[in-house]
């Protein structure tokens, strides 16, 4: 891949542009494999004496992903002025850089970034000027279905510019028939995140949905989602396929997000229970279940590790599906995994360094098939889901 702002020296985010991508695909497996072969090569058996290296790991082809277009979620910065705000990032001394043509964006996200600059002109909302301190629009969020209809988030430091948004918002919704969500949402304080706690949703509608394959799962504003819709349907692919295998009668989505991992192992027979934080992702999930007609599936906000260590016997299932954020699970749900009589679980990890160290946390289970998802080709970030069993299982 290509890309103008990176020749320019104006954008140097994807770390890896220009590396040709079977390049990239291989260096990323190779840094996995050496990674993953070390887990529990350091455990010791119970009578102090080293154990045998551990079996080797069953890897499977690399879910890869085109090169270019792949971005369904753009987190752009709003700088510059209201005459001619930019769209995309800060330079090192806090000035935007204009970056609306971003090529690993998806082409709808393309399309609508210079719509959104035009409205942001045309309706005189004034960008945030981060050494000043000055200003109302800090960023712009734009989220891409595979359908193609889009979620459009106004970042706001107060509701001073609210009305004015709202006066507008229907040239908006005419330029960018599509954006069928558009919410403001609040982020009064100076300081390095993107987005506040209260949403304030502008349309009729405030879930977008998000078809993948056979299954139709709801997005709303402050959920999280995979960024790559592509890949994002093999992976839950993969991991179905590896629970139909094991064929649990009762399995656990833990950091469930909008239920992606729960809803495509849904089965007859099969009691699903998807555990997450975010009351606005557990509703989108919820909402998904119901559409489907799946009473069998539930979710619940609640911490994930609290449920687990707490659990009566009884509750324990058969399987468990984690996918935590780069944390990872923790020491106390790694110990809990160990001891719990959880027969399988599938790990899918955003930070091989915390799967390792929760593996390492996790004796009793090993490893059996891994394989790496390129969910952000052109920087060197991989992912990776492994199937663990018990040892001697």
């Amino acid at each position: 891949m290509q890309c103008s702002y990176f020749d320019a020296g104006v954008c140097r985010s994807c770390t890896l542009m220009g590396v040709p991508y079977p390049d990239q695909i291989l260096d990323k497996e190779i840094r996995l494999r050496e990674m993953l072969a070390t887990v529990g090569t350091a455990s010791a058996a119970e009578d102090g004496t080293a154990t045998s290296a551990p079996a080797p790991i069953d890897w499977l082809p690399a879910i890869t992903s085109p090169e270019s277009g792949y971005r369904n979620k753009a987190k752009m910065v709003v700088g510059g002025s209201v005459q001619h705000p930019t769209i995309g990032i800060l330079d090192h001394k806090q000035r935007g850089v204009d970056l609306r043509a971003c090529g690993i964006c998806t082409p709808g996200i393309r399309r609508a970034l210079p719509v959104l600059a035009d409205f942001i002109a045309f309706a005189g909302l004034i960008p945030y000027d981060v050494p000043k301190r000055r200003g109302e629009l800090k960023f712009v969020l734009v989220t891409e279905s595979p359908s193609g209809a889009l979620m459009v988030r106004f970042v706001l430091r107060s509701e001073g510019q609210l009305p004015t948004l709202r006066k507008h918002l229907g040239v908006l919704q005419e330029a960018l028939p599509n954006a069928t969500v558009i919410t403001a949402n609040l982020l009064p304080e100076h300081k390095a995140v993107t987005e506040g706690d209260r949403e304030i949703v502008l349309t009729e509608s405030d879930t977008l949905p998000m078809p993948l394959g056979r299954t139709l799962l709801h997005l709303r504003p402050q959920s999280f989602f995979q960024t790559n819709s592509t890949v994002a349907e093999q992976l839950y692919g993969q991991v179905a396929e590896w629970v139909d295998v094991a064929n649990p009668r009762s399995l656990w989505d833990l950091y469930c997000g909008v239920g992606g991992f729960a809803l495509h192992s849904a089965r007859a027979g099969r009691t699903v229970l998807g555990i997450e934080t975010s009351r606005e992702a557990v509703a989108s999930a919820t909402m998904s279940a119901r559409e489907r007609g799946l009473p069998q599936v539930r979710f619940i906000a609640a911490d994930a590790t609290e449920y687990a260590v707490h659990a009566k016997p009884d509750r324990v299932p058969e399987l468990v599906i984690v996918n935590p954020p780069r944390r990872g699970i923790g020491a106390d749900l790694a110990a809990w995994l160990d001891t719990s009589t959880v027969q399988t679980v599938v790990y899918s990890s955003c930070n091989p360094t915390t799967l390792v160290r929760d593996l390492e946390a996790m004796p009793s289970w090993r490893v059996t098939s891994a394989r790496m998802l390129d969910i952000f080709p052109q920087t060197d970030h991989v992912e990776v889901v492994t199937l663990v069993e018990r040892r001697g299982a």
